[in-house]
């Protein structure tokens, strides 16, 4: 059957304007870090993504080394759009990074306009597509002056292979002075994807005031702490669980009984206010409109079902935030 897309998928998201940009992006964005790979089922992936466009989901976050194995998410995506929303993608938005290993020798990896140059054009080959909406620098590059990253970003937008640029895993002081040669080469940097949640809060520290002062947007990463900010594991460690399992992203020592206690105080305070704890953490790191969208990973649809929910409501009263304030700081 050929998908066609729910008529009424913009009445169910709320959508943000990214920094100072003319660009809104949905305020819960899907990931393909996880879940997409060579080693998953295509088709729970295909079904999480024409879910999650049905609800509203309009930008789906990939990167070059994403699966596994690398590129295989990339991959997958590429055979999602060609079979199911090809006819959707100038309603799409399609973000992939490069600045991590990809491939061996010395240009796999890092920040040279070599790597950045040609890793997209390996990326938009796995996805057939002529462009990406958002080209990402992964991380900074110690070794190679900022000014050849920055004016690598800005000669692939010039080039036609991205429509914006960003930047993710840069401190505060990077950014601002990407930011400003990006702006000076007349490519202004569209968004920063940080980790950020109620369990990391690094952001705070800088990052988001330049942020705002820069007229950059931000998209948070592991916005629920890598599942620890959910129901999952209110009971223990389940068998079948990341935690559980060979994951290099999440183990035991992530879930001690100091963590375990706040995640159960903040379910009680979630549950007060009609809410699972998967929304609240999401609720609260969209909250005050720093954040203009929070970046989700699923396995299966009805988390993604979960996260849309939440924008129904985004608003904290002081008393709430206060209370979540103590939670964290027992």
């Amino acid at each position: 059957m050929v998908y066609q897309a729910d008529a009424k998928r913009y009445e169910k998201m709320t959508y943000r304007r990214s920094g100072r940009s003319g660009l809104k992006l949905p305020a819960i964005s899907l990931g393909l870090w996880h879940n997409f790979g060579g080693i998953d089922k295509l088709e729970n992936g295909r079904q999480m993504v024409r879910r999650a466009f049905d609800l509203g989901i309009t930008h789906f976050d990939l990167a070059n080394n994403y699966g596994p194995p690398a590129g295989s998410a990339e991959e997958s995506f590429g055979k999602i759009l060609k079979n199911d929303l090809k006819p959707y993608r100038d309603e799409i938005i399609i973000s992939t990074k490069a600045g991590y290993y990809m491939w061996p020798g010395p240009y796999g990896e890092w920040g040279s306009k070599k790597n950045l140059v040609a890793s997209l054009d390996q990326s938009l080959t796995r996805m057939g597509l002529d462009y990406v909406d958002i080209y990402y620098h992964h991380r900074p590059d110690p070794d190679t002056p900022l000014e050849e990253t920055m004016s690598a970003l800005d000669l692939i937008v010039r080039q036609g292979k991205a429509l914006y640029v960003g930047l993710s895993n840069y401190s505060p002081e990077m950014t601002l002075a990407a930011s400003r040669i990006l702006k000076g080469l007349g490519t202004p940097c569209l968004i920063h994807q940080p980790q950020y949640s109620m369990l990391a809060r690094n952001p705070e520290h800088g990052l988001l005031d330049v942020l705002e002062a820069e007229g950059i947007g931000s998209i948070a990463f592991s916005p629920l702490s890598k599942g620890i900010l959910t129901d999952r594991y209110l009971n223990g460690i389940a068998a079948d669980s990341r935690a559980a399992g060979p994951s290099v992203f999440m183990s035991p020592n992530d879930l001690t009984e100091a963590v375990l206690g706040k995640v159960t105080r903040l379910n009680e305070l979630a549950a007060g206010r009609g809410q699972k704890l998967s929304q609240m953490a999401l609720a609260w790191t969209l909250r005050g409109g720093k954040v203009t969208s929070a970046l989700i990973g699923a396995s299966k649809v009805s988390q993604i079902e979960d996260a849309v929910g939440t924008v129904g409501n985004l608003s904290f009263t002081d008393e709430e935030l206060a209370r979540i304030e103590q939670i964290l700081a027992e």
